[in-house]
Order: structure tokens, then sequence, then C-alpha cells
């Protein structure tokens, strides 16, 4: 059994270091709409995933509320970006590239000082180490830098006049219209910043629909928002899926989605527009990841990068590694050695020192691990390590699972938490009907020290997944790279230039022998702000 001192994981409120207390938030009913940072009415409260003990046991911490906003506000947000938009005559779409750019950079210099307004909320709101707080906070910071500097190179390329035959012509990237953007719970400001920054600086108008998980972290940058961009531009709202996202996808005005969690839920909005042949969907949905060890593999590399895939923020990201296959020959002792990186793991509060596994946020959760857990071990598996699948609170200790068959539910689900099936394999061909079999495409991990093993995996993983990773954990970054995924992984693809072109459309003005003039006319008298140079 883990040693775990329950007391030592929920603290009580004096046991908390001072620098990471903190007090009820008050901000958590604002809202953005048309340039205004607003108080609804009415809320939903917000418990902390970081319980505290009252009384000799873990209680919910409440954090605040977050804002509950009715249909007729989420209309009036979609009113906002519709006049900002314009039918692609608003101030916003018509300005250009370098007069956004000067806005964006604006909004980032606001945004930078409230670094650790964010990571304390965050931590607080979803339990995610506070050191991993602050990362995300970085990296979108460098996200956003880096895609300006790409936009700039695209629209230094963009004035160039080009040739084809008999025309001359000028292609610019244009606004698609009015965008939805929803991010997920895990990594709420950047992942959903990788769908707004591009969708802004390509001269859209966003409305942005919070996660229910995550939420409060994100109203810190309202005000940064209302004071960098012209109303209505950006239009942040929080409440019920139903009641405020329901209405404005089934309004048919939404050119673009942009949306990151399951599957279900995708289908369910893009089913709800009029017209869904008009709707471009930018998708991040789920993944299940697998990890494929060799016989050669460096197994003490191995371990390593599948427990830190595996398990980094409780496993709850798409790109975790979600199912390990490992040569039968060598599945006892890379067993041997998963329990043993486990049992050395830190579990406990994030702001610990260290800390891997922390209280997940989302209600029902341990639970439902559980019953994936006993659906396993009543078909045939069991748990291989100590503890593994032992519940404090709403901590749920890690769980190897072996052997793991197709007819458990948990060789099948995407189980978005410390939970790690393995299944042993012996031939290629078991790996390639798993692949082809799986409704899932977004990455795999190969572990191998031989050129033999991983060059048949290669070229079968390549028509199946989006990213193969050699001798390393599966994972989104650097974020240069196109992050996609095929099946029902994802649709479209972000990464600092692609989500500029997923957020866009390409246009062109094109002359031949009788418009060569007005062509050149128009470019002299410098009245067009899309043909220029």
């Amino acid at each position: 059994m883990p040693k775990i001192d329950l007391l030592k994981i929920f603290p009580s409120l004096h046991n908390i270091p001072r620098e990471f207390r903190a007090d009820k938030f008050a901000g958590g009913l604002n809202y953005l709409l048309n340039g205004e940072v607003l108080t609804a009415a009415q809320g939903m409260e917000v418990k902390s995933p970081l319980m505290l003990m009252q009384q000799g046991a873990p209680a919910p911490y409440v954090l605040g509320e977050y804002a509950d906003l009715s249909r007729e506000e989420a209309f009036a947000a979609l009113d906002a970006a519709e006049k900002a938009w314009s039918s692609g005559m608003g101030v916003w779409p018509r300005m250009t590239t370098e007069e956004r750019i000067n806005c964006m950079e604006e909004f980032l210099w606001r945004m930078r000082p409230l670094e650790k307004n964010f990571a304390l909320l965050e931590m607080w709101e979803i339990g995610r180490p506070y050191q991993s707080c602050l990362d995300e906070f970085r990296r979108t910071l460098k996200y956003i830098e880096d895609t300006l500097a790409a936009l700039k190179i695209m629209e230094k390329e963009a004035r160039l006049l080009k040739r084809a035959g008999d025309f001359i012509y000028q292609l610019r990237r244009c606004a698609l219209g009015m965008c939805l953007c929803m991010g997920p719970f895990n990594y709420p400001l950047n992942e959903t910043f990788a769908m707004l920054i591009p969708a802004l600086l390509m001269g859209n108008t966003v409305v942005v629909k919070l996660p229910k998980y995550g939420s409060l972290c994100t109203t810190p940058l309202f005000e940064a928002f209302a004071r960098s961009f012209p109303a209505g531009v950006i239009n942040i709202i929080n409440g019920d899926g139903q009641t405020i996202i329901t209405p404005i996808i089934e309004s048919g005005k939404i050119s673009v989605l942009g949306f990151i969690g399951s599957t279900r839920v995708a289908n369910l909005l893009i089913s709800q527009h009029p017209a869904n042949n008009r709707l471009r969907t930018i998708l991040g949905l789920e993944a299940k990841n697998p990890a494929f060890v060799f016989p050669d593999a460096d197994i003490e590399l191995a371990v390593k990068e599948c427990i830190n895939g595996a398990l980094e923020f409780n496993g709850q990201r798409c790109t975790s590694l979600k199912h390990i296959w490992v040569h039968s020959s060598m599945a006892d002792k890379f067993l041997a050695a998963m329990n043993q990186a486990v049992e050395e793991l830190v579990c406990g509060m994030p702001w610990e020192d260290g800390v891997m596994i922390t209280p997940l946020p989302e209600a029902g959760k341990c639970e439902w691990l559980t019953r994936l857990v006993e659906d396993a071990c009543q078909k045939g598996a069991r748990v291989v390590n100590p503890g593994g699948g032992q519940v404090y609170g709403n901590l749920f200790y890690p769980a190897i699972v072996f052997p793991v068959d197709p007819d458990m539910e948990l060789y099948q689900v995407e189980q978005f938490g410390p939970l790690i099936p393995v299944t042993p394999f012996n031939r290629l061909e078991e790996l390639m009907d798993y692949l082809s079999a799986s409704d899932y495409g977004q990455q795999a991990s190969i572990f191998t020290g031989s050129p033999h093993n991983a060059a048949p995996l290669i070229d079968g993983l390549a028509n199946q997944v989006s990213r193969i990773n050699l001798n390393a954990q599966c994972r989104r970054g650097p974020d240069e790279l196109p992050f996609t995924g095929r099946k029902d992984s994802a649709e479209g693809t972000l990464s600092v230039s692609d989500a500029l072109r997923s957020f866009s459309i390409r246009s062109l003005a094109v002359a031949n022998d009788q418009g060569r003039d007005l062509f050149f006319d128009v470019l002299k008298s410098r009245k067009s702000k899309f043909l220029s140079i």
C-alpha cells in the first residue's frame, strides 16, 4: 500500500503557505460584452478541487462564482460581434494587418503583469501544480509573440505581386466572419488562446465561451481585452452551454467554430447550425495515444517517458499517453519498473515541490475511473501497483492495469485521468490491427533502439496518426509544429502558422490586359487596404 497521509494531502487553511492562500474570488461574475466588463446578476458556485480539512474530514472550498448568463445576454454578445464584423465592413476586419498587430501587442503588454494572479487562480480552480500554471501563462505569452512574428512574415509575403500566365495578382488571407471559440478546462488559457489569438489577428470577431472548470483564472484578462481592442471584437461569456451556446449556433451567424472537447459535444454543436456547410470547424477532440515498447528499448528511458506522458497533470491532457503496449517478453520487467516509478511520485497539493498527482477538478471523475478499473478486473485484468486506484477525497492514486484487452471499456475509451492500461503484444500485426480499428488518431510513441522495429511501424502510423514520437512521450509543442489529428481526434490544424491559415481564407485581386491599368492605378492611389504594397 502507498504511504499517503490524508492529513498532508488535504491541509487545513492555516497549514497552507501564505503565498498560496486564496480568498474568495470576487471577479468571477464578470463577463466581457461589446468592449465593457460587466457583472452578471447570477452565478454558479465554484468549488475548488483542493479540499480543506474541516472537523477531521476533507470538505470542498468555495472559491467563488462564475457568471451564469441568460439566453438574452448570449444574444447580446453575438449582436456585438455581428456589429463589429458588419458583413466584413466593420472597423476590425477592414484594419490593416499592422493595425491589428498593434492592438495585439498592446494586449500583450497589459497581460504580462497578470501572471501570478492567473497562476494562483488556476491552481485553486483545477488543481494544476503552481509551477505548471506559471509555465502555461508564459507559454501563452510566447505563443502570442510567435504568432505575431509569423503574421508579420505572412504580411510581407502578401505584399508581393505575382504573375500567372497573362494575369497579375495579389493574394492575401482574409477573415472568415464571426467565430465561436470554446476551450477546455485542462489548459483554459493556452488552448483557448491557440484559437482566439489567430482568429482575432486575421480580422474575425469572436465570442468566447469559458469552460465550466477553469474559467475564473481568465477573468483578470477581461480589462486588458477591453482596453486593447475595438468594442465587440471580442466578447467573453459563461454559463450553461445549452442556454447560451445553442441559440448562438442555431442563429446561423457563426462562420467558424473553434472547439476543444468531446466528439459528442462537437457533433451536437455542428448539427445545430442551420447551414453547417457554411461552418468552418477547427476541433481538438479525444485521443487514445498509444506507446509501443519493444524488447530492445532503453527500459529506464521508456519508463520515465511513459510515466511522465501518462501522468503529467494527472493524465488530463489530450496528448497524454493513454494506452501502453509492451512486448510480452519484457512485460514483467517493464511493469516492475513502472511500479517503482509510480511509488516515487509525489502525490499532494499543487504548491508542493515536485508534485505530480493532485486532486481532480471534475465532479464524479474518481467514481468513473474506479468503474473502469472494476470493469477491467472483472474481465481478467489486475491492478499491478500497490495501492493503485485508491481514492482519497477527489484524489485518485495512479493505477497500472494489466493485461487490458478489447473486451474492457478501459481499452476503448479515453480515460483522461491517472489510469494506465497496459497490453502485451508479440507481433507488429497486432499493433497495426489495433491502430486501424481505433477511432482515434492524434499521436503515438515508439520505444526501440532498432530501425528494424521502428521503420515499419512509422510507415503504418503515418497513415493512422498525425505525429509519431521516437523514444519520447507524446506532446503538443513546440508550437511551431502542426498540431492536429485523424479520425475522431481533430479537424483542422493548430500551430503558430497553421492556425492563422485555419481562421482565414485566401482572397486575391486579379487583372489581365484589360484590367492591368486599373490594378496599378489602385496601387498608386493607396486607397485600398487589400490591394496594396
